[in-house]
């Protein structure tokens, strides 16, 4: 009988053992009995304690890169990509910086170097193809033509069109009464002359009309300005341009009175228009600065006018304001970006760095001085650390996407 009954159990130890098996490969099994024999049970159990082992492990690692904070936040983007979107770095290192006081300031043109174009007579003005703001032109070269084709009165060619209708008036008029022996032929002929005489003029007037008048460049020089727009209606007198017949103009920048001690260390400058998204360096206009007024100027009050003088390149606009970034002659060792490398999102500025080939990860950072091309990062940024210097608004789409690299997942 305990014979019989260990067979019983073998077999019954067999079939646990087979149903365990089909349940770990094809998901079935469910219903059968799962008692286990002893060394079953301790078997599944060490597999337990090896999943346990790999997880717990796995989760370790996991912690350590939080801590870290490494692979925190992390932005894919595939060097192929990168490299198509023009996506460049730039390894940090404190370099040479100059002390900057942001100012504005006005593009103002040299005294007497200034020609205004004016309309030769009342129209419509159309420019020449070729005439636009920073276009150098000749003596005499034609700026455009005024045209009174298109106006109904108002212009002064019009009394060329009443005297003849006068003059008509009158032939038609005297006429009858020479025919009929009232008038003299010598009367006559008077009227018939003045008739004659206004219809010359009006046809003359009617030929310019419709040819327009030519307004035309008095000095050489380059176009500093439009006045008008095409199209616009302009009365015989009214500019239409003005010439910059000198190529330097100069730059005024007003310094608040608290910066008079450092006043006399400026020693450049960089300029961005206010009608430009552009910074230009005043060395790249062969700009050099005339000494400072050491008093408050008369028309503002609390600053003092520091003066450049710079190039015309044809793209100053004379009589426009200006953002202006005085340079100082005040050095200092610091980590600085170009200025389009950082990313302002409601109120707080960012940098990306690349953590690797494909990994980029977007960084806080607290800004210093600029000098509109470049900002000096004060902290979240270390030295030797590669920041994305160009292609930056590429990096922050694939943030965007919420893309993860492979193999850089953190959920558990």
């Amino acid at each position: 009988m305990k014979k019989i009954n260990y067979l019983i159990l073998a077999a019954l130890t067999a079939m646990s053992l087979g149903c365990s098996h089909a349940h770990d490969h094809d998901g079935l099994g469910h219903d059968h009995n799962h008692s286990h024999s002893h060394a079953a049970h301790e078997h599944e159990h060490e597999g337990h304690d090896h999943e346990h082992d790999g997880e717990h492990d796995h989760d370790h690692e996991g912690d350590e890169h939080g801590a870290s904070g490494k692979h925190s936040d992390e932005i894919t983007l595939e060097p192929e990509q990168a490299e198509r979107l023009g996506v460049g770095v730039t390894t940090i290192e404190p370099q040479s910086f100059s002390g900057v006081i942001p100012v504005t300031g006005r593009i103002m043109p040299t005294t007497g170097s200034e020609s205004v174009v004016t309309s030769p007579s009342s129209g419509v003005v159309r420019f020449n193809r070729s005439i636009t703001q920073g276009s150098r032109v000749g003596v005499g070269t034609q700026i455009a033509t005024v045209s009174g084709a298109a106006v109904a009165g108002g212009d002064a060619m019009e009394a060329a069109r009443l005297d003849l209708e006068a003059a008509k008036r009158e032939l038609d008029r005297i006429t009858p009464l020479h025919e009929s022996g009232i008038v003299s032929t010598r009367d006559y002929n008077a009227t018939l002359a003045a008739y004659e005489s206004a219809r010359n003029a009006a046809g003359a007037s009617a030929s310019a009309k419709s040819a327009g008048s030519s307004a035309s460049a008095r000095t050489a020089g380059v176009i500093t300005s439009l006045l008008v727009k095409e199209g616009d209606y302009v009365e015989a007198g009214a500019p239409i341009a003005t010439v910059s017949s000198n190529e330097r103009l100069t730059l005024r920048a007003d310094l608040p009175l608290r910066y008079n001690s450092r006043a006399a260390r400026v020693v450049g400058a960089n300029i961005r228009p206010a009608y430009s998204d552009s910074v230009i360096p005043l060395s790249a206009l062969g700009g050099k600065v005339i000494s400072p007024s050491l008093t408050s100027s008369d028309d503002r009050p609390g600053y003092i006018p520091v003066y450049f003088t710079l190039g015309n390149n044809g793209a100053m606009v004379a009589g426009s304001y200006a953002d202006v970034y005085l340079i100082l002659s005040e050095n200092r060792q610091a980590v600085i970006v170009p200025v389009g490398a950082v990313s302002e999102q409601q109120g707080e500025h960012f940098v990306y760095v690349r953590l690797d080939e494909e990994c980029y990860e977007k960084r806080p950072v607290t800004l210093g001085d600029t000098d509109g091309m470049n900002v000096e990062i004060l902290n979240g940024v270390n030295p030797g650390e590669d920041v994305v210097t160009a292609g930056m608004i590429f990096v922050k789409l694939a943030e965007s996407s919420g893309a993860v690299p492979e193999g850089h997942s953190h959920s558990h």
